[in-house]
């Protein structure tokens, strides 16, 4: 009797541990997937994985990342991705070039970014090997056929179209096209306003092509106020006001974004695309920084020459001691507590910042 007892005890202990692993992989497939497309505000290590010169793999960059090592984000701790799906109670994303990308890691989705690149083919040239937005987008497919692999195509279709997408891009295309050398093949080319309706039309094509590709929850950040960063004053600032042109750049480029978006929405009959107003979310801490707890929104934390804002972040950079007080970590990238403020305001942001829909809006209607 004590024998037959006992086996039925493991038969249960069994089958609940098996109900247990069945459930965790079934709720595995069903949470939301998370996808990022951009540049080095977004990358979380894929260009770790090539020979390039945009790459954050040396100290101190991931000074405050939980491992202390550099992980190839652009900033002292986490970025804009890391904090959204932590805040949504996510698992952090993995690079899509990370050899750990496979088997039920692939159900988490995959961060696609990497630094340097732009809206366009040549931006970003001087740093040889990136992946540009196009090739992202390819990933994308790849990433498709190797999901379906594993779930099947019906399966990994419903992944696609309930994830959740994230785009960061064009502020190179001025920053390190544009306005990378006086007199750049771009600006003999256009002038600034040609410039920028140009860019519209080549983005408008990259978002189509990420809706044909499946996603229909997409967050697209707008440039932050370009002329504002430490790198910008170094070299462009007298007093250590903003630079004027590159501020016209934004302030140019953003409304004309928010337009094609909507434009986009109209067309496919869903609100699709998701304006995020990166200017105005930057510029509230750039303006006031001691209102946000900052000593400083024009000093880099890490680097050297004036305003920390020239040349890279490496070993033998100025470092300031607290991260936390600093609005900007290098010459381009914000804080780790900079880019907590700003996921605050994708999640919760009025439609001054968000339009649309803020992120708490989008998951509450999606839930329904």
């Amino acid at each position: 009797m004590e024998k037959s007892l006992a086996s039925i005890s493991w038969v249960m202990l069994f089958l609940v541990v098996l109900v247990t692993l069945m459930t965790h992989i079934a709720h595995q497939a069903e949470a939301r997937a998370f996808f990022v497309f951009g540049d080095s505000l977004v990358d979380n290590g894929n260009n770790d994985y090539l020979a390039t010169t945009a790459r954050a793999d040396q100290p101190p960059y991931g000074i405050d990342y939980p491992t202390h090592r550099p992980t190839g984000r652009f900033s002292n701790g986490l970025n804009i991705p890391d904090i959204i799906s932590e805040s949504l109670g996510m698992e952090p994303t993995l690079p899509y070039l990370s050899p750990q990308l496979r088997g039920e890691r692939l159900l988490v989705g995959a961060n696609f970014a990497s630094a340097g690149i732009g809206i366009l083919n040549d931006t970003g040239i001087q740093f040889l090997n990136i992946i540009r937005i196009f090739k992202q987008l390819q990933y994308f497919q790849q990433y498709q056929q190797r999901l379906s692999a594993l779930i099947g195509p019906a399966q990994a279709q419903r992944l696609v179209n309930g994830a959740l997408v994230l785009i960061t891009c064009g502020g190179n295309d001025f920053v390190n096209n544009y306005y990378l050398v006086p007199y750049s093949a771009r600006s003999r080319q256009f002038s600034l306003p040609d410039y920028v309706r140009y860019l519209i039309v080549e983005y408008r094509k990259v978002l189509t092509k990420l809706y044909e590709l499946g996603a229909r929850r997409v967050l697209v950040t707008g440039t932050g106020p370009l002329g504002c960063v430490p790198a910008e004053l170094a070299m462009r600032s007298r007093n250590g006001e903003c630079a004027i042109e590159l501020q016209r750049a934004a302030n140019l480029f953003n409304p004309q974004l928010r337009d094609m978006l909507s434009s986009l929405n109209s067309e496919i009959g869903s609100d699709v695309f998701n304006a995020a107003n990166a200017f105005d979310m930057h510029m509230d801490f750039i303006s006031n920084p001691r209102a946000y707890g900052f000593v400083t929104s024009k000093v880099a934390c890490c680097g050297q020459g004036p305003y920390n804002g020239l040349g890279l972040c490496t070993v033998l950079s100025n470092l300031c001691p607290n991260r936390d007080i600093y609005a900007f970590w290098d010459a381009f990238h914000p804080s780790e507590r900079a880019n907590r403020i700003i996921v605050q305001r994708i999640l919760t942001g009025s439609s001054k910042y968000m339009h649309p829909m803020n992120l708490s809006t989008i998951m509450e209607v999606d839930s329904r």
